[in-house]
């Protein structure tokens, strides 16, 4: 837990000294790393691990775009607001040390998990990107949102395909009808909405900037939301 604080302390400060954003990184991957050889197990199941990954995820992901806004003070600020917020969300929420039940021991099981939370990842940083646009007017960042979407909604697709085959090998039926799945098949929808929107002339680059925001706030509430809020076969 020391390195996780650690890391949420990193990213703050990175408010006022860039360079320790990535320190943080670096801090929340040692922790991560270091929690799933104690658990001997794959540390994705619960929300204290799940969003330590995400967050961990947000920043890893953003390097290549901060590199082409050239660490624009906003775009690196939304960051270390982001990352920093779902640090604190992971600290305060309850560790799941038990051991994986049966059903999760599987790779379509991992996959599916680690695929889905990269997605999350990218779609965040859509949002963040989306921000930017609206405040600097930037031709670079809407043109950078739409490729974060497309790349994560590439990585959603893929993580609810092993997550059909995870639910065909556990309960014999790729589908449940649960409200995890409902909402993940909302959230699919939704950004397929995105990237078609883009293709018709009618549809500004500002109100795609506000589907991006959005859409990460549909991706908060089928992540949080529903786990926390409905019964589902999900615990993340």
């Amino acid at each position: 837990m020391l390195l996780l604080a650690l890391s949420f302390g990193a990213y703050l400060f990175s408010l006022v000294k860039k360079p320790f954003l990535y320190i943080g990184l670096i801090l929340q991957t040692a922790y991560i790393i270091s929690r799933g050889f104690s658990l001997g197990r794959l540390p994705l199941v619960g929300p204290h691990d799940t969003i330590a990954f995400l967050s961990a995820s947000l920043i890893a992901f953003s390097i290549p775009f901060s590199v082409i806004l050239k660490k624009q003070p906003l775009f690196h600020n939304g960051l270390a607001i982001t990352a920093s917020a779902f640090t604190v969300f992971s600290l305060i929420s309850k560790q799941n040390n038990a051991p994986l039940p049966p059903v999760l021991k599987t790779l379509w099981f991992e996959s599916h998990v680690v695929l889905a939370f990269l997605s999350y990842a990218l779609f965040g940083i859509a949002a963040i990107l989306g921000y930017f646009y609206l405040r600097e007017k930037d031709d670079n960042a809407e043109g950078l949102q739409y490729r974060a979407i497309l790349i994560g909604y590439c990585l959603f697709t893929l993580s609810i395909v092993f997550g059909g085959v995870w639910a065909y090998l556990a309960w014999g039926t790729y589908w449940l009808w649960t409200p995890k799945e409902l909402w993940t098949s909302i959230l699919w929808l939704f950004y397929g909405l995105h990237l078609h929107a883009r293709l018709r002339q009618w549809w500004t680059d500002r109100m795609l900037a506000y589907l991006g925001i959005a859409g990460f706030a549909v991706v908060l509430f089928t992540y949080l939301g529903v786990s926390l809020l409905m019964k589902s076969s999900h615990s993340f």
